[in-house]
């Protein structure tokens, strides 16, 4: 009698096969992993793997998805909180991936080396693209709420969240590269505040976008930064 095979079994399975994905591309590089890696970090045959994903670049379109849909988290609260304002919800979103930030701040230091190297370059275009998609909207939403209160200006309301979206991940691009060449120069006064001096240039661009008040957002600080410089100093030496 063939065995019938749960659904909860089923998504339990690709779960553990995602998160074996997972680890292997925040360590290695999507461009150096093979299914063979995740066959050796499951314990899988090559037909059991086969039978959740089709290839490996179905593997990789679940993975995205998986951040996709894991995007919007930390917007949804703040987004439907009827008490705040326009202002205090994209301030509430800036302070929200801080947060996240500092709170895997070990994991998130050793993932940056490899998560701007050429091995994980599809990837991270990928994940920009699904993450742009998933929280344009909601930004967007929280510019419209600023137009309706009369403290944003913008002119182009529609387009306002994914040009926001876009600025906020270049600034994390430049603010990452900014940290991984403070490891070759070592120059920690520079590293600093170059990223205080990109943080305050980005904030200051969010706001001509928006028409907003000038010094809306709040900016980054040395000693923020210097908790991250820190950190990396700390995982050079771990």
């Amino acid at each position: 009698m063939a065995r019938t095979v749960k659904p909860g079994e089923v998504a339990s399975k690709r779960r553990e096969i995602l998160d074996a994905a997972q680890r292997l591309v925040f360590t290695k590089g999507y461009e150096q992993m093979s299914i063979q890696d995740v066959l050796d970090e499951v314990r899988i045959s090559s037909g059991a793997f086969h039978h959740y994903f089709d290839s490996r670049r179905a593997l990789l379109e679940a993975f995205i998805e998986r951040i996709k849909q894991e995007a919007e988290k930390p917007l949804l609260p703040i987004i439907h909180d009827p008490s705040l304002s326009a202002i205090e919800k994209l301030q509430g979103f800036f302070e929200t991936l801080d947060r996240l930030r500092i709170a895997h701040q070990a994991d998130v230091v050793k993932l940056m080396r490899v998560w701007y190297t050429d091995a994980n370059a599809i990837v991270r275009l990928k994940v920009d693209e699904a993450v742009l998609q998933q929280r344009a909207p909601l930004l967007t939403e929280i510019v419209r709420q600023g137009i309706r209160e009369g403290i944003f200006t913008t002119a182009n309301p529609d387009y306002a969240g994914e040009v926001l979206l876009s600025l906020l991940q270049s600034m994390g691009n430049t603010h990452a590269r900014l940290l991984l060449s403070f490891e070759q120069e070592r120059d920690d006064l520079c590293c600093i505040e170059g990223i205080v001096a990109t943080h305050a240039a980005y904030m200051d661009a969010i706001e001509r976008v928006l028409g907003a008040p000038p010094h809306s957002f709040s900016r980054s600080s040395a000693e923020a930064v210097n908790v991250w410089v820190a950190a990396l100093r700390e995982n050079d030496h771990a």
